[in-house]
């Protein structure tokens, strides 16, 4: 009997062994779309704003007025703006533009916007810009690039005006130069120097008052 149930222990420890190996984790592989969602900017968010109630109750010549208040009031409540000042909104050029382009009694009934938040203020921008922003966009950054490698050019020409270039020596030329301008100073001292000896020479040989003035001699009268 004690041989029976040492036997059936025997048996039983493996399978408890068997029972306590856990699994091996296996490591997770982000998928492309959580990839695209990680590289985007926390702060910056996406929102559909209904235009389209809150313009009924206005006043057809009033009607893009409000869609643009509409707008400024969704942003702050949405980006938790402190005080809910409508100020810290700044809406983009293009934005403004697509409000505003059917005139102030059309505005659109609904618009896709994105915003983030810079040094306290709320930016909004468009999100689906139309073709014919598109192309505006494009023309206004052409350009601007345009414009400032013109600035470039300018600038560039007028360092090199201010900079004469010198023209390109070679090794032997300086030296001959300087030999040059050399024998022509000592030739310059040289005749400087003769000049002054005969000047002192005359000043010896004349004594004062000793020049006497010229005679002028008279004509006789014609009869």
């Amino acid at each position: 009997m004690a041989e029976n149930k040492k036997s059936d222990e025997v048996k039983k420890k493996p399978e408890k062994q068997e029972k306590e190996k856990k699994p091996e984790k296996t490591e997770k592989v982000e998928k492309p779309a959580e990839k695209s969602a990680a590289a985007k900017p926390a702060s910056e968010k996406e929102f559909v704003i209904p235009l389209r109630e809150k313009c009924r109750s206005v006043a057809r010549y009033k009607k893009t007025n409000k869609a643009v208040k509409t707008v400024k009031e969704f942003i702050v409540r949405h980006m938790k703006i402190r005080d809910r000042d409508l100020r810290k909104v700044k809406l983009d050029s293009y934005l403004n533009e697509a409000l505003w382009g059917r005139g102030i009694k059309n505005p659109p009934h609904k618009i896709k916007v994105k915003a983030h938040m810079d040094a306290g203020n709320a930016i909004v921008e468009l999100a689906d810009m139309p073709k014919k922003l598109k192309d505006k966009k494009a023309r206004q950054e052409k350009m601007l690039k345009a414009a400032e490698e013109a600035g470039k050019k300018k600038k560039a020409s007028k360092a090199a005006a201010a900079k004469p270039a010198k023209p390109e020596e070679k090794p032997g030329e300086s030296e001959e130069k300087k030999e040059e301008e050399k024998e022509k100073k000592a030739a310059g001292a040289e005749e400087t120097a003769g000049i002054e000896k005969a000047a002192a020479k005359k000043m010896k040989h004349t004594a004062k008052g000793s020049e006497k003035a010229p005679v002028v001699q008279r004509k006789a009268l014609s009869r």
